[in-house]
């Protein structure tokens, strides 16, 4: 098992975000925790990338207890994050936001190799390599997050919310990407986002998130097409469609 997340309790004062939940990855899989805004899916990245502190639980990495270390011993383990928004550095340079992925690592990293084949996945990132990430698209600076977070060769990366605010069109094109790079360079990734759908449809196992709690659990595709699931999490059940006809 690469990832073993037990009993996680997360709380901002005296507010709960997320309440005893354990999920796990294997090496290669792609999981996705999906729900509605507020669920507390972000709060849960944040925990394993060490952001946010635990109140109660413990994170395994690779079988090794990585709960009491810091986000840049997570990152030097092999975790990276793609942040909601994806949150660039504004006044870099295309190309200098790639290097800051692999600022602090000790391992050697091939930019020879790495650089070209990221400008490869990304395209306009080469196009656009001297600009300052400012003058980026919204879903530009997507791909340059995700690009950010490839940089290392993560062994696991987390993807919070990654379509929130890319049109329709960018938004299949980034899931087709995650499911690329899952499939064919065998990445392992944990996706938390609200497009149940998009999310689902390109995961192997996903949980289902509701006020900090876990409520479904299962292979995608067979929660793709559970009623209950179908009615209340995908807006695709029938009372949807009765509302559309009539």
């Amino acid at each position: 098992m690469l990832l073993d997340a037990r009993n996680l309790h997360i709380s901002y004062g005296d507010i709960r975000a997320v309440d005893g939940i354990s999920f796990s990855l294997e090496k290669g899989e792609l999981v996705s925790i999906v729900g509605a805004n507020g669920a507390g899916k972000t709060s849960i990245l944040n925990s394993i990338m060490g952001i946010v502190p635990l109140k109660k639980g413990t994170v395994v990495f690779e079988n090794e207890d990585i709960t009491s270390l810091a986000a840049h011993q997570r990152a030097k383990a092999g975790i990276r994050m793609v942040p909601e928004r994806a949150r660039v550095f504004p006044r870099l340079t295309v190309y200098e936001n790639l290097l800051t992925g692999i600022y602090g690592l000790r391992k050697s990293i091939k930019l020879d190799v790495q650089i070209p084949w990221l400008y490869d996945l990304f395209p306009i990132l080469r196009e656009r390599k001297d600009q300052p990430a400012v003058t980026l698209s919204g879903g530009e600076q997507q791909q340059l997050a995700i690009a950010r977070a490839l940089i290392s060769n993560p062994t696991l990366l987390l993807v919070d919310e990654v379509s929130m605010g890319l049109m329709p069109k960018l938004v299949d094109q980034v899931f087709d990407m995650l499911k690329q790079l899952n499939r064919q360079k065998e990445l392992t990734i944990l996706i938390v986002e609200q497009n149940a759908v998009a999310s689902l449809e390109i995961s192997h196992r996903a949980y289902v998130l509701e006020t900090g709690t876990i409520v479904h659990q299962g292979a995608a595709s067979e929660l793709l097409e559970d009623p209950k699931i179908k009615e209340v999490y995908l807006g695709t059940g029938t009372q949807n469609s009765q509302a559309t006809s009539s």
